[in-house]
């Protein structure tokens, strides 16, 4: 099947959207395919970063953009639309393993100096609540990825990032380039993830992109990243 894909490479070229969604797809899947080797005990998690950033940060209220509306972008992206927030405080690092121990036993082994995963957002709402914290909607994670950048530690590249916010259209959406892709997943079932984890390919960890799961899920490599009101 993929002898077939890249033989048709030039022809599907001429549609960006298209190229860029097979691209992320196959991304997406080694992700998954990832998880399912370490349910079976057989994916390390070496690739892990240490967790050095302290303290929180300010973020100023107003407005800023969210959502995207570049080519590659998928439809729960679009359309990018401004947003105005209130002020609020961000964490620097992720939540640790050895922070998460004084609340309850991490779900997984792991370096005490390591983010914490494999949490479902139940346990990150209570860990962020136990700590005096909450976790971040989705347009705040959003706009400190956006203004802050290196200021978050491993906003990329690390582990997902439970939101409080359910996973639901942006004003104006229009589903593309099928129903199935999104819009099916919309309403009060689903939370919002933001980052990505040490497997997401930087193509897909972008600010703007949306992951979804049930509340319920442990499977993903999720974890923490708190905030609070300014």
């Amino acid at each position: 099947m993929r002898e077939q894909v890249l033989e048709r490479l030039p022809e599907l070229a001429q549609d960006d959207f298209l190229v860029g969604m097979v691209a992320q797809h196959e991304l997406q899947h080694v992700e998954t395919m990832t998880q399912t080797l370490a349910l079976a005990g057989e994916a390390g998690t070496d690739a892990l970063p240490q967790v050095e950033a302290g303290g929180d940060v300010l973020v100023p209220g107003g407005p800023f953009t969210l959502g995207s509306d570049e080519p590659w972008a998928y439809d729960n992206e679009r359309p990018a639309h401004v947003v105005d927030l209130p002020a609020f405080r961000i964490d620097r690092g992720l939540v640790t393993n050895a922070e998460y121990a004084q609340f309850a036993p991490p779900p997984g082994p792991g370096r005490d100096d390591e983010p914490v995963q494999h949490l479902s957002f139940p346990e990150a709402e209570a860990y962020a609540r136990w700590a005096g914290k909450r976790l971040p909607t989705e347009p705040e994670w959003e706009k400190a990825a956006k203004l802050l950048g290196d200021e978050l530690e491993h906003a990329r590249g690390a582990v997902w990032q439970w939101t409080s916010s359910i996973f639901d259209a942006y004003p104006g959406f229009r589903a593309f380039p099928y129903a199935e892709y999104s819009e099916v997943f919309f309403g009060r079932e689903y939370r919002v993830l933001r980052g990505g984890s040490w497997v997401t390919d930087p193509l897909v960890a972008r600010p703007t992109f949306r992951n979804w799961d049930l509340p319920e899920r442990r499977q993903i490599f999720s974890g923490i990243r708190c905030a609070s009101d300014a």
